[in-house]
């Protein structure tokens, strides 16, 4: 018979050494991921069959050899100790175009050469180079595209959410959410004065803002920001961290957002009324928040709903969705979540389930709680938004529809 204990001890064992394999694993992906989006896409145009001319095929290598050592040493000093933003865009911009190039190589690399050949189309060179020129134009269209749907102003999503302990007084409530504006080195100050003129125009009860405002400091970034100070509600202005404030002095941008009129909800309530009925609006620090180091700062539920009356209602402010599970032990009622842009750049929304619970929109968890977690309303790092287009979301609360009487 087997000792418990120890068929513990071997279990814990090898579940470390799996965790040990995995961590020295993940130790090398930043070597290897930039090689496969440049090498990926180099054999696929270039040496798969196409039989360029010589120059063409030494001039296309040179290019692709030339991203692959680019566009690292670009993103370390873009976003490193340094932090030298025209570096940073440099980097930030081949790292979108060879994650697109990289995607459709590797889809019509193999899709498209299957379909030719089913069809008998040409011979090998002509299908090579069929799928050289697609590929090349579809990447193309799809950044140009992408660019575009990144730098606009976002479209107004409006969604009705039903709060069945949500008080008729407070029905229709109209609560405006933005969210990982990511203000950084592309200056974005007059597309943050329009993203801020949409939201007035919402006429919204509530706006929320649930964080990673900028890639930068509150100093660095502060005249992008400063358009947020214009932002009208007839009942309050809320805003919680985002991972990214941890990278960037994250009380910096607290004071920042005090100073221009938003309520900061770290950790704590307060309370909104109308019509006789009251809401709970609380708020947490990002979960990333005690590993940061600084002092006073980390997600705590019980502190952010400490002296509420628990038979209201709660809007929770969380930056990543997977906090939903703390939100629906704790019976919150709504969860207002960014941090997954969507994905950004398609097919990346894969890996981001990985991570998270929820790509986009509005999911329920548990008896009680919903969650909504927006694509964002700027963008991070690649300048590009494909298949994932940013938003700014009206929500609009609903209470239970009223029974009709019971006839006798």
């Amino acid at each position: 018979m087997t000792d418990t204990s120890e068929a513990r001890s071997a279990d814990g064992a090898a579940q470390g050494a799996r965790q040990s394999g995995l961590s020295r694993l993940m130790r090398y992906v930043p070597l290897i991921a930039p090689v496969l989006l440049w090498a990926v896409p180099c054999v696929v145009l270039l040496h798969a069959g196409q039989h360029w001319p010589l120059p063409v095929t030494l001039g296309g290598t040179a290019l692709f050899v030339i991203g692959l050592v680019v566009m690292p040493l670009a993103m370390v000093r873009g976003h490193g100790r340094r932090q030298q933003d025209r570096m940073a865009v440099v980097g930030d911009t081949l790292l979108g175009a060879s994650w697109v190039l990289f995607t459709w190589s590797v889809l019509l690399g193999v899709l498209l050469r299957l379909a030719l050949t089913v069809a008998g189309v040409g011979d090998g060179q002509s299908r090579a180079r069929i799928v050289g020129y697609v590929v090349l134009g579809v990447a193309a269209v799809l950044l140009a595209w992408g660019y575009h749907e990144a730098r606009r102003v976002p479209r107004v999503r409006q969604v009705d959410v039903q709060l069945p302990r949500l008080g008729p007084g407070l029905d229709g409530t109209r609560v405006a959410l933005i969210t990982d504006t990511h203000y950084g080195p592309l200056d974005r100050a007059r597309w943050s004065e329009r993203v801020c003129e949409t939201v007035n125009s919402l006429e919204a009860d509530l706006v929320c803002h649930t964080g990673d405002i900028a890639d930068g400091t509150a100093e660095r970034r502060r005249a992008q920001a400063v358009p947020l100070g214009t932002v009208r509600a007839t009942l309050a202005r809320v805003y919680v961290t985002g991972n990214h404030e941890y990278y960037s002095e994250a009380q910096g941008w607290v004071d920042l957002m005090d100073e221009l009129g938003w309520e900061p909800l770290r950790n704590r309530h307060l309370l909104v009324e109308r019509g006789g009925d009251t809401l709970v609006v609380a708020g947490v620090d990002d979960v990333t928040a005690e590993s940061s180091g600084l002092a006073g700062h980390r997600a705590h539920l019980a502190g952010a709903l400490d002296g509420a009356d628990p038979d209201l209602p709660v809007l929770l402010l969380a930056h990543q969705p997977k906090f939903v599970d703390r939100a629906a032990a704790g019976g919150v009622d709504l969860q207002l979540s960014g941090h997954t842009h969507g994905g950004q750049i398609w097919p990346f929304h894969h890996l981001v389930r990985i991570d998270q619970p929820v790509v986009a929109g509005l999911s329920r968890h548990g008896t009680r709680t919903l969650l909504y977690t927006s694509r964002g309303t700027g963008f991070w790092g690649p300048p590009f938004r494909v298949f994932a287009p940013s938003e700014i979301t009206l929500l609009v609360l609903r209470s239970s529809p009223q029974q009709p009487p019971v006839q006798p």
